[in-house]
């Protein structure tokens, strides 16, 4: 056989940005972004919108639309803000992707042109697809809404929705033209979503850097009370890190097998799915982490003192460490939770890869789990749980 081999490198810029009220007219954020590379005539605009942020914030949609009219002679705002459910719930078919894309084409958005959607977490995942896919990818500028987001899923070049019965099933890995992070967005989030970005921290603090796990560990009760100043110290710190990591780590697409920034998430991904989505992903993260670093002690890895930082600091930031779907069983008595490892191994491409910890800012990758080390581990945050609720119910008696 002839074979003809060439190497391809492509190059592209991931930025986040960090701003306050972007939609502000005196605001240049956003038209600097979208001004940046123009070619040819003003850029067309489409703009997603989580449904659940409109509502909390009922003057968004008019703000979106005034500030496209005073910088009309640079843009265009092809219709008003296309108005989409968020939640698990908008990545749970196939149809919300079709519409989006319905709209690119009625608007004639082009490679030039905008998709920016403006959102938590899962419309972000729906809308990257929808973006990356017609026209085999038009400019998408992501807007974070929620604490997760914008320190995490919204940070990367992942985008997808579920199938299947498996989180993600179905995605693309295409970077942004941009994100940018706006404070001004996380303002109407419930208390139970903007602790829900922590967990991330803590994971992605756990494996890179220990001392920004010291860091939140200083800051807790601030976070606990959702302080601005350390809550968005904390935002930036994350982002800064997972974008080393995904400009450093030489597989930004995962060809191999290695997921490292997914720390806690094998079980996480799966007690959504129990919980049908009940339990938001970042508490599902929380336990994720909490499970995988008792685990890493058990093993022989981890020290019973810093496995104790580790849970005592999810439990300040206000995460329950126990959920009734880690003891879920099937009609063979087995736990389901464990399912979560096989559905892992195959999301991976066929070879397992678990980070665990050797240290506090130090992860590291397994290939095999112990099922019966795991369930241990199980119980031990089931009893953890059960002394807790005791100490709580005793002190306020």
């Amino acid at each position: 056989m002839s074979v003809i081999e060439r190497s391809i490198q492509v190059g592209y810029r991931l930025r986040v940005g960090f701003t306050q009220d972007s939609f502000a007219s005196a605001n240049p954020a956003l038209l600097t972004v979208l001004l940046e590379d123009v070619r040819g005539p003003k850029p067309k605009v489409l703009v997603v919108l989580d449904e659940s942020l409109a509502q909390a914030q009922p003057t968004l949609v008019r703000r979106i639309e005034d500030y496209f009219a005073v910088h009309r002679e640079a843009l265009q705002l092809v219709c008003a803000p296309l108005i989409i459910e968020g939640g698990e719930r908008t990545k749970n078919s196939y149809f919300h992707v079709s519409e989006i894309q319905s709209h690119i084409d009625r608007y004639h958005i082009d490679r030039h042109s905008y998709v920016i959607a403006v959102g938590g977490g899962a419309l972000l995942d729906m809308a990257g697809l929808a973006a990356a896919t017609a026209h085999r990818g038009v400019r998408l500028v992501r807007m974070p809404s929620t604490t997760l987001s914008q320190c995490d899923s919204g940070v990367g070049v992942k985008n997808g929705i579920n199938a299947f019965g498996k989180k993600n099933f179905i995605g693309a890995f295409a970077p942004p033209f941009a994100v940018i992070n706006d404070a001004q967005l996380l303002e109407s989030l419930t208390p139970r979503d903007q602790r829900a970005g922590y967990a991330e921290a803590v994971k992605v603090a756990l494996i890179r850097d220990g001392k920004f796990f010291e860091e939140i560990e200083r800051a807790a009760e601030r976070l606990r009370g959702f302080e601005p100043v350390a809550l968005q110290r904390v935002l930036f710190r994350c982002a800064e890190l997972h974008l080393d990591h995904i400009s450093t780590s030489g597989d930004p697409f995962e060809f191999g097998s290695a997921r490292p920034l997914d720390f806690g998430h094998w079980s996480a991904h799966k007690l959504e799915q129990l919980s049908e989505f009940k339990i938001r992903h970042g508490e599902a993260v929380a336990v994720g982490v909490a499970l995988d670093s008792i685990y890493s002690r058990a093993m022989g890895f981890l020290d019973a003192a810093a496995t104790e930082r580790v849970l005592r600091l999810l439990e300040v930031l206000g995460f329950e460490l126990f959920v009734n779907e880690l003891m879920h069983v099937d009609s063979e008595n087995s736990l389901m939770v464990l399912d979560g490892l096989e559905e892992f191994r195959e999301h991976l491409g066929g070879a397992l890869a678990i980070t665990l910890l050797k240290g506090i800012g130090h992860g590291f990758e397994v290939h095999e789990m112990d099922s019966a080390k795991v369930i241990e581990a199980l119980y031990e945050l089931k009893e953890r749980h059960a002394r807790r609720a005791q100490t709580i119910t005793r002190a306020s008696a």
